[in-house]
């Protein structure tokens, strides 16, 4: 900051529209856009100049906060609409804050690109790291081509494991495609589950009042932890029920069970099964298979008809 601008806030500031747009860091075209949707007073009028204050500044700026947290226009209108009308922001925006805040202890770090390749096998793989940019496991830093930002090193560190332990890097980003699925339903059901018996009685009118506000985010500080100790306690569980049960099926193969037709089910190696489908198609593998095993069923059948010994002595019985 400069000393022309920090005299200027001393003095109570007085903005021409481009310097507004210079502290703030929006367009000349965005502020009269804002004006228009009635998100910013309109400032003061002398002569043939508009002037603007440090309420327009603080306004841009706080506009600027709640659309990075992923408020709408529309949304954020409503709450500076109540703020304007006496019903108080503060709160609401600490309950912002309080949302938006970290949700795990958890602290980004850097990586460049030579240490990346060098914990995946040592070999550049653009497809791994553009599946890993899109994730989100990843992250450019602006200006830094050969470093990335990593959110969380935690899920940077399980993906190198299984990767040392032999999994696929395209089979891990499916896996954690698959697995974020789940998890942002888990995420969404328990939001749901407080909502409606916790924080309802916060949130019952749009937007809530100051007070309101401010027990609401002092609930999501108590609260925040507790749906990742029960996801870890139910994952612990499950993890312990599921690999014991694994397990027993690997050491102690059970007898597959024969269904109402007499059939039952064998498990075929993956390559035997890739090998068949390419030969006559997915749709016609079951019955080549078992055609297959007919005929040499059939064929070690004849084979035991079959004589094998050495052959009997032939008898001449010429009359003589």
């Amino acid at each position: 900051m400069g000393v022309d601008e920090r005299a200027a806030r001393t003095a109570g500031a007085e903005y021409r529209i481009e310097d507004l747009a210079h502290h703030s860091g929006a367009t000349v075209r965005t502020i009269r856009a804002y004006q228009d949707r009635g998100l910013l007073p309109r400032p003061e009028r002398r002569g043939r100049s508009n002037v603007y204050g440090d309420a327009h500044l603080t306004r841009l700026r706080q506009i600027a906060d709640l659309l990075e947290r992923g408020y709408t226009l529309a949304s954020i209108k409503e709450l500076l609409d109540a703020w304007d009308s006496g019903r108080g922001l503060g709160g609401v925006l600490g309950l912002v804050a309080e949302v938006h805040g970290p949700w795990t202890d958890e602290e980004a770090a850097r990586i460049t690109r030579a240490e990346l390749d060098a914990t995946f096998g040592g070999a550049p793989d653009e497809q791994a790291v553009k599946e890993a940019l899109d994730l989100g496991v990843l992250e450019r830093i602006p200006g830094r081509d050969g470093e990335f930002l990593v959110p969380s090193p935690q899920e940077l560190s399980v993906a190198a494991e299984l990767y040392a332990a032999g999994v696929p890097l395209a089979a891990i980003a499916g896996h954690l495609r698959e697995l974020r699925g789940q998890v942002e339903q888990i995420a969404g059901r328990f939001l749901e589950f407080t909502t409606e018996h916790v924080f309802a009685r916060y949130l019952g009118h749009r937007p809530p009042t100051d007070a309101d506000a401010a027990e609401a985010a002092a609930l999501v500080r108590r609260l925040r932890p507790l749906a990742q100790q029960a996801v870890d306690a139910e994952l612990a569980r499950a993890m312990r029920t599921f690999a014991a049960r694994h397990l027993q099926q690997h050491l102690v193969p059970e007898e597959r069970p024969v269904s109402e037709d007499g059939t039952r089910q064998v498990a075929l190696p993956t390559a035997t099964i890739r090998a068949v489908h390419t030969l006559v198609g997915p749709r016609n593998a079951s019955a080549f298979i078992a055609a297959a095993a007919e005929r040499e069923v059939q064929a070690r059948t004849l084979d035991a008809l079959v004589p094998t010994g050495p052959k009997s002595p032939e008898v001449d019985q010429t009359t003589r």
